[in-house]
């Protein structure tokens, strides 16, 4: 059966090109993704901080570092940061539109603290800010969700 036409003036749906329109599908993907990495970033900052203020001897003492705290102060600020990123990346995943806003600055915050953690753990550091920039990009590349305001 043959469809009826389009009366003659009435606008006609454009194709979509990929990656283009309301979001592409790795910023909608990345997005979800970025819930997960939150999230997980998060449970494991969680247990870098429980380790550093349980135990002071578990990482390696660094000489003369510009940003040396003792490493019961790092376990906190990991413990601290590490909550506050899996509650981000819940609300992510649930959808709530005050986590993107959140998740951009968490995961910018978790950047920062895993840049002055470098020489404590270096190789896991780098893992966590490449994770922080991609978090980053993916919630702000993501238009297919309500605006961030």
């Amino acid at each position: 059966m043959a469809q009826p036409a389009a009366p003659s003036g009435a606008p006609t749906p454009r194709p979509t090109q990929p990656g283009r329109g309301d979001g592409s599908a790795w910023a909608t993907g990345g997005t979800l993704f970025a819930g997960v990495l939150l999230f997980v970033d998060g449970v494991l900052a969680v247990l870098n901080g429980v380790v550093g203020i349980a135990k002071n001897n578990v990482y390696t003492h660094v000489g003369h570092y510009s940003y040396k705290f003792n490493l019961t102060a790092w376990g906190w600020i990991h413990l601290a940061i590490g909550v506050l990123l899996i509650l981000t990346g819940l609300g992510i995943l649930k959808g709530a539109p005050w986590a993107r806003w959140l998740g951009v600055v968490m995961a910018g915050l978790s950047i920062i603290a895993n840049f002055m953690w470098l020489p404590y753990q270096p190789i896991w550091a780098f893992i966590a800010i490449a994770i922080g920039v991609f978090v980053i990009w993916s919630l702000l590349t993501d238009h297919s969700r309500a605006p961030l305001r």
